[in-house]
């Protein structure tokens, strides 16, 4: 009897297998619904070499779920970003999520720039590697100071990231971590730290991680926070509006900051959450 109960979930496994739609077949398949969520600059068809180009440089897309790697696609084109090239401007990372393989997105350090400069409140916004060889100093304070004088010849290793903005209005801020503080910050709110960009292009995800904490008290517009709140969120729904969509990821650590869905802005509520 459990040798014939075996054999029966063995086939109903196949059966099931079989009739699972491939990557391909479910994109087709939700054509009428990604032409309605797509925004008016991007057509369906460049949607669709974009989809195409990003499976095949990560064949390990192919394995999540069709309806988290279509939200995580959706997603990167109404920000106006192209995921998974060498622009660096968002990634698709997968991973598991409540015990699922699925697809994160993530946006990628130049993605964040580009979505500042879109504000139209920006004037100038960077983010530098600070090496142990390089004259660095800063000052905090109701009169703060950041001095960075990069050495001519040999820089040395990475030993802090920081990030700076200035309004078109004079406004500005910046932020510094250690390289230690990043490491730190990335394995305790990062679920894909241990693979993908965090371990390919470490330095470039140290700067977007420095832009973000200082870019959370700059006094933006709330589409640029909508935009941010993106990041690192897997969705399994379309909608014309993919900020509305709910982030399915089961956080086993809340993010540093939240988002007030009422108003766009960025909520800080602990001392904790600032020194994170």
């Amino acid at each position: 009897m459990a040798m014939e109960n075996a054999i029966q979930k063995a086939q109903e496994a196949k059966l099931a297998e079989k009739k699972a739609p491939t990557m391909a077949q479910y994109i087709k398949r939700m054509e009428g619904e990604i032409a309605k969520a797509l925004p008016s600059v991007l057509t369906p068809e460049r949607f669709t070499r974009i989809t195409l180009s990003a499976l095949s440089a990560n064949p390990q897309l192919q394995k999540t779920t069709p309806q988290s790697f279509l939200g995580a696609m959706m997603t990167a084109a109404q920000l106006g970003v192209e995921p998974n090239t060498p622009l660096g401007q968002a990634y698709l990372i997968p991973y598991r999520n409540k015990g699922v393989l699925e697809c994160q997105f993530q946006l990628g350090y130049k993605g964040l720039l580009d979505l500042a400069y879109r504000s139209g409140e920006i004037s100038i916004i960077q983010a530098h590697t600070v090496r142990e060889n390089d004259e660095f100093e800063y000052e905090l304070g109701l009169e703060p100071k950041l001095t960075h004088k990069p050495a001519t010849g040999d820089r040395g290793a990475p030993i802090a990231f920081y990030a700076m903005y200035r309004k078109k209005d004079g406004g500005y801020g910046f932020e510094v971590m250690s390289i230690d503080d990043v490491r730190a910050h990335a394995k305790r709110y990062s679920k894909a730290y241990s693979s993908g960009p965090w371990q390919t292009n470490f330095e470039e995800m140290a700067k977007k991680t420095v832009l973000k904490r200082v870019l959370k008290y700059a006094p933006l517009k709330s589409d640029f926070v909508r935009g941010l709140s993106q990041d690192e969120t897997v969705k399994t729904e379309l909608a014309a509006d993919m900020y509305e969509v709910e982030d399915q990821t089961d956080w086993q650590q809340e993010s540093d900051y939240e988002v007030d869905p009422a108003t766009g802005e960025v909520k800080i509520e602990t001392e904790d959450r600032d020194n994170a």
